[in-house]
């Protein structure tokens, strides 16, 4: 599978990814519409982007800015190999 270059579809993929995001949280709350599945779900979601962030920027600006990612996989090849 070639990169994705095109600037529309990556927007478009942007924006399908975002949709996605939104229709499972709000699935996930109207399963269960209490404050305490807010308050998790909100928790669960910024944590995973931190370490999103992680991943993708404080490990190739700070950590080892040789190392470059590819993707989530290849971050689990270089955090396997690492000594």
């Amino acid at each position: 599978m070639a990169d994705l270059e095109n600037p529309k579809l990556m927007w478009l993929k942007a924006a399908l990814l975002l949709l996605i995001g939104l229709i499972a949280g709000a699935l996930v709350w109207v399963e269960s519409p209490h404050l305490r599945t807010g308050a998790l779900l909100a928790l669960c979601i910024w944590g995973f982007c931190r370490a999103y962030y992680f991943t993708f920027y404080v490990i190739q600006h700070y950590i080892d800015p040789k190392y470059r990612f590819a993707g989530l996989l290849d971050f689990v090849r270089y955090w396997m190999g690492r000594k």
